[in-house]
């Protein structure tokens, strides 16, 4: 979190990527808290489950993950969930934890997931994934998705938008993403940035509780 010290607009997270669950089998959440407690600490995570590339055992990987859950739980700070090809096994491990509202991250999973996440309150996060051109799913959920649920981001280094696919991803190119999702969701861009600004600082009400 140094560099969130070190400005003002800038916030963190504290958690374990499923890819390095298995370093972590043991976490407990009460370790998740005490980082969560640092004033620029706004969110647990990222955490979830990644079936895809399979770094970690999938056991291992539920179990962290339900770690996480509970100190989101206990902590009142939102998750911010990784998924890959594991779509069913996440959704059922938010019916069954019920945690407080948080975020499906770099979202590129299926319609199903999405609907499930929405009604526990999530938000979903769309990446520079839906200006590629084999999208075409993920912007037929992304015209569906509540403006009120809804959030850009970049995942910077990684998939960078069209028109700058194959570069190092920069979080200057959320703009290219804001403006294909403003336009599948016929709303001006100024429009899509309020509202996701808004819905930001209403998931991660801590940091505008310390000056966002």
């Amino acid at each position: 979190w140094e560099i969130a010290e070190a400005y003002d607009r800038i916030w963190c997270s504290v958690g374990v990527h499923p890819h390095e669950a298995v370093d972590h089998a043991l976490l407990q959440s009460d370790k998740l808290v005490a980082l969560a407690e640092h004033p620029k600490v706004v969110g647990i995570g990222e955490t979830g489950l990644d079936f895809y590339y399979d770094l970690s055992p999938r056991d291992i990987q539920e179990r962290v993950f339900r770690t996480h859950i509970e100190a989101s739980c206990a902590s009142g700070l939102p998750l911010i969930i990784h998924a890959r090809e594991a779509d069913g096994e996440i959704a059922r491990i938010l019916q069954e934890e019920r945690p407080p509202p948080g975020v499906l991250h770099c979202f590129s999973s299926g319609r199903a997931l999405a609907e499930a996440a929405l009604e526990l309150g999530f938000y979903v996060s769309i990446s520079g994934i839906v200006t590629f051109r084999n999208a075409e799913d993920l912007r037929g959920t992304v015209r569906d998705l509540p403006l009120d649920r809804l959030l850009v981001e970049t995942d910077a280094p990684y998939l960078a938008p069209v028109p700058h696919r194959g570069k190092r991803n920069e979080p200057a190119f959320v703009t290219a993403t804001a403006a294909a999702v403003a336009a599948l969701k016929d709303v001006p861009p100024e429009h899509l940035a309020a509202i996701t600004h808004d819905n930001f600082f209403r998931l991660f009400s801590k940091a505008g509780a310390s000056g966002g």
